[in-house]
């Protein structure tokens, strides 16, 4: 399976999908060379996930930091935390129950490095609070699975919508669809869709 480890691997996807498709050309000519966009995986990422649900970046940057201040970073340090701690670090009660769950999952994070996005993805979604989203970001991101697309996502749908000329925003299911043809490199698809989508925002003053 292949991985993105490095610059030259997005832009290695570019090209091959701007070779493909001359609209991804259009979009890598105006928004430049792509990101990269690697993170950490483990748990220290998954918690990061858990918390950023529906609180603002500078919220979930605060939370953050008052986990690991506290510990929280720790599977074993969250199992035997108290609520009243997890509470303190800024967490609502239904975020300490999924942070629990992940702590308690027991997820072997090197076999995770190993896994295929399709047993990445199951194993994730079976702990309560990791949505298939969450999961695919994680394997996009974490991982740097080069094949795996996350077409839930409201900018992705947005981003093709502007640059396919849809006439409408696609859902899940048809932007899944959609994104099969970008297949080996969908990962760098969704990078350029990100970029393209904020490239048209800026522009335009949406917000």
């Amino acid at each position: 399976m292949r991985r993105i480890e490095t610059e030259a691997d997005v832009a290695e996807g570019a090209a091959w999908l701007a070779a493909r498709d001359p609209r991804f050309a259009v979009a890598l000519e105006t928004v430049g060379p792509l990101p990269l966009r690697r993170r950490e995986d483990g748990f220290r990422a998954l918690l990061g996930a858990i918390v950023s649900q529906q609180v603002s970046v500078a919220s979930a940057n605060a939370i953050v930091a008052r986990c690991e201040a506290g510990g929280l970073h720790d599977p074993a340090i969250v199992v035997a935390a108290e609520d009243e701690v997890m509470r303190e670090a800024g967490l609502s009660r239904q975020k300490i129950r999924y942070i629990r769950a992940l702590a308690a999952a027991g997820i072997d994070y090197d076999r995770l490095r190993k896994a295929s996005t399709e047993e990445v993805v199951a194993t994730l979604t079976e702990v309560p609070g990791i949505g298939r989203w969450t999961a695919e970001i994680y394997a996009m991101f974490s991982l740097g699975h080069a094949d795996v697309f996350a077409p839930n996502d409201l900018a992705l749908q947005e981003g093709a919508r502007l640059l396919l000329d849809l006439p409408e925003r696609p859902k899940e299911r048809a932007l899944r669809e959609i994104a099969e043809a970008w297949s080996p490199w969908r990962a760098v698809a969704a990078r350029l869709l990100w970029a393209y989508y904020a490239h048209v925002k800026t522009r335009e003053g949406i917000r």
